[in-house]
């Protein structure tokens, strides 16, 4: 299985191409990563954007790329890999892409796609302490934070996503 395509008003969640590490290379480069894991090198970034493509046939989940009028703005993925105790649902936007709604669109696209074809009860996401904006992303799609949830990073906020009822 390969990543669906999904489609926006503004943002197309597609699945990767081998083009798509060129421009997380770049971004790994910059500040904007501080909150992320970088990879130690490029090969380090092959292993974990094949992990995160792979993941589609291997579970059924996993990441999207974020496409805006045939430009990469970032990704959006719904995976577990196995350092993560709990199944998540993460974003990264690249530079001239932010303060436009496209994180917003693309994670309620990638919401409604899982809640509608896979079973978790909810979804996380582990967000660094300092990361205001992806803070105030999860509780715009009206996260809440998990004091309770285990964490694989302790300078993590857990943030809880309930499945609709």
């Amino acid at each position: 299985m390969i990543a669906p395509t999904l489609t926006g008003q503004t943002a197309r969640l597609r699945p990767h191409v081998a083009t798509d590490v060129d421009t997380f290379w770049q971004f790994f480069q910059t500040e904007r990563a501080q909150y992320v894991s970088a990879p130690k090198n490029k090969t380090h970034l092959w292993y974990a954007f094949g992990a995160e493509v792979a993941s589609w046939t291997l579970h059924g989940m996993g990441a999207w790329a974020i496409d805006v009028d045939g430009e990469l703005a970032g990704q959006i993925s719904v995976m577990q890999p196995p350092h993560f105790p709990e199944v998540e649902i993460g974003w990264i936007m690249f530079d001239g892409f932010e303060g436009r709604g496209i994180a917003f669109e693309s994670a309620q696209l990638a919401l409604s796609y899982t809640w509608e074809h896979t079973q978790p009860a909810s979804l996380v996401s582990y967000i660094d302490e300092q990361n205001t904006r992806s803070i105030a992303l999860a509780e715009r799609l009206g996260a809440a934070p998990d004091p309770n949830a285990e964490k694989y990073d302790e300078e993590d906020i857990v943030y809880r996503h309930r499945r609709p009822s």
